[in-house]
């Protein structure tokens, strides 16, 4: 048996531009793994089973791509144990596919190179790749073309998921995005995101990044009221973030909250 930890992720901004060719919105976004997550474990078996989360369908897919990618059958049974919530905006279901598609790769007689691993993770959904890098990374195009960032991580993080709030899907989400027309000044929007971006040095830095184009929340300003020097959702929601200097404020924060819905407290990981 193999195991690996799939963390949450964070999209510390995220600027979105038109429909491309493809069918894809144009986005760019800097991505921050959490150390918070599930785990995967996988075991070399007859048949493709995935089993602990009964609404799976990404791992599955993901060895389904992987197997025929390689040319063996597919012969994996995966188990996942789930902490990070499930449709969130923290990429939960992104991170348990990387994981198993990790795991399998290993098992292979010629396991896949990097660049291939990458396009079949690319085929599966825009954050999945980035599952497979390390450290924070800036998506662009439709956010699989990752280029590795180099931003402070001492810093807290605490996490509301809030009650009585059921995410739209990420089609609902960016359709009502074109119904009004978010995506007018994205050239605007970009550049000042890279701008801000190339000026982080410290962690209070990362407040100057433009806000979720996406989604928005009261909560983010609660969290704010309560000491963040950065607060916003995370992909297309519902989970909003707080960013804090210090353990004691966030976890004040995090207490405070707590009325509200679902709260962790959490830091920046680097891989895995």
């Amino acid at each position: 048996m193999r195991r690996a930890p799939a963390p949450a992720k964070l999209n510390l901004a995220l600027v979105v531009g038109p429909v491309r060719p493809d069918g894809k919105h144009e986005v760019t976004t800097v991505l921050q793994r959490l150390d918070l997550g599930d785990r995967v474990s996988l075991t070399p078996r007859d048949g493709l089973r995935v089993e602990g989360f009964g609404g799976d369908t990404l791992v599955h897919d993901a060895l389904g791509r992987l197997a025929r990618e390689a040319g063996v059958e597919p012969r994996w049974h995966v188990r996942i144990e789930k902490r990070i919530p499930i449709a969130a905006g923290l990429g939960g279901g992104s991170s348990d596919a990387a994981a198993a598609l990790r795991l399998a790769n290993e098992t292979l007689p010629r396991p896949l190179p990097p660049d291939r691993l990458r396009s079949v993770a690319a085929g599966l959904g825009s954050d999945v790749p980035f599952f497979l890098a390390p450290g924070a990374q800036l998506g662009e195009d439709d956010g699989t073309a990752l280029s590795p960032l180099e931003l402070p991580q001492d810093f807290w993080v605490a996490l509301l998921l809030p009650a009585g709030t059921a995410k739209a899907s990420t089609a609902t989400v960016y359709d009502e995005f074109d119904r009004r027309d978010g995506a007018s000044g994205y050239e605007e929007r970009r550049a000042q995101l890279l701008a801000e971006l190339a000026a982080v040095r410290r962690p209070r830095d990362l407040a100057r990044l433009p806000p979720n184009d996406l989604a928005s929340s009261p909560a983010a300003e609660e969290l704010r009221a309560a000491g963040a020097f950065r607060a916003d959702v995370t992909g297309a929601g519902p989970a909003v973030y707080g960013l804090f200097h210090h353990r004691r404020d966030a976890e004040a924060a995090r207490r405070r909250l707590a009325h509200l819905g679902r709260t962790w407290l959490t830091v920046p990981a680097w891989y895995g």
